[in-house]
């Protein structure tokens, strides 16, 4: 009898940890997802009042904001302090290269069965160019896709009770360059520029001039390469979120002319008409059209 205790132990811890493995979960409000499990160092830190920023004042933890309704497949789960964090899956996400994805669980609502998916309504043109226009001038935060921030932070990591002064930065407020995109069409769009490099429909741009890419752009088309995205808002002007660390505030959503904008680009880059398969290149980027009426 006694040498059966341990196989029965050992049988039931299995049965605990597959259920784990198959369960889900789904957040209740914008969530942020890091790539690390230690949510505790980066939003409070030893001090209870810091967030771990680098040399830019960016997050480099953080690499999105999760909506609600999306589903996580945990699979597996780590303490952090007092809190339960999952290492997660997501349809929505690639996971980054040589890390996982993370979220604390007090973030969302767990589910045995696979709930469905988030299906987004994608606004009319004129619904998304007004919420484009509208974030002009919202800082730049690196896996930033909400522009009101996630203010459940405060009471979760800092006490509640924060200077109004720094509760913009501390709540994650503000958009990166895909993310601007993701909220102006409510998450219908992919959420970083590896998945925007192949979205819609391509553009022949490839051995144009500036002015023969400028005739055939469109409103709403992406300029678009791994590692950054520019929105046309019309014939005139583009529209993104930059990051210029040296700069006071370190950028954040402008825009510009179309045809001044183009140059600078075409001053470092050449156009082609489809992504490399090689992925990530510095000398070029493309045009998408993915909005059709």
């Amino acid at each position: 009898m006694k040498k059966l205790i341990p196989l029965v132990f050992w049988f039931i811890c299995c049965l605990a940890n597959t259920a784990n493995a198959a369960s889900y979960a789904v957040p209740r409000s914008a969530t942020p997802v890091l790539n690390t499990p230690a949510f505790s160092s980066v939003f409070g830190g030893a001090d209870g009042a810091s967030l771990k920023t680098d040399r830019c004042g960016q997050v480099r933890a953080l690499e999105f904001i999760a909506l609600p309704g999306t589903v996580f497949t945990i699979r597996a789960q780590k303490t952090d302090g007092k809190n339960t964090i999952f290492r997660v899956e997501t349809n929505e996400y690639p996971s980054p290269k040589d890390s996982a994805l993370y979220v604390d669980s007090r973030f969302v609502e767990l589910r045995e069965e696979m709930p469905p998916s988030r299906l987004p309504t994608l606004p009319s043109k004129a619904a998304i160019i007004a919420a484009l226009k509208t974030s002009v001038g919202a800082p730049y935060v690196w896996g930033g896709n909400v522009q009101g921030g996630v203010g459940e932070l405060i009471g979760l990591f800092y006490g509640g009770n924060v200077p109004e002064a720094a509760r913009r930065k501390l709540t994650l407020a503000g958009l990166d360059c895909s993310g601007l995109l993701f909220q102006a069409t409510g998450g219908w769009t992919p959420r970083n520029t590896s998945q925007l490099t192949s979205f819609g429909n391509a553009v022949r741009v490839a051995g144009k001039s500036l002015n023969e890419i400028v005739g055939s752009l469109e409103p709403l088309d992406l300029i678009v390469w791994n590692g950054h995205v520019i929105i046309v808002l019309d014939r005139q002007t583009v529209i993104e979120s930059r990051l210029e660390c040296g700069k006071m505030g370190k950028g954040g959503v402008v825009t510009t002319l179309l045809q001044r904008r183009l140059a600078e680009i075409l001053r470092i880059r050449r156009p082609v008409d489809s992504w490399p398969a090689a992925g990530k290149q510095r000398d070029v980027f493309v045009v998408r059209r993915w909005f059709v009426p």
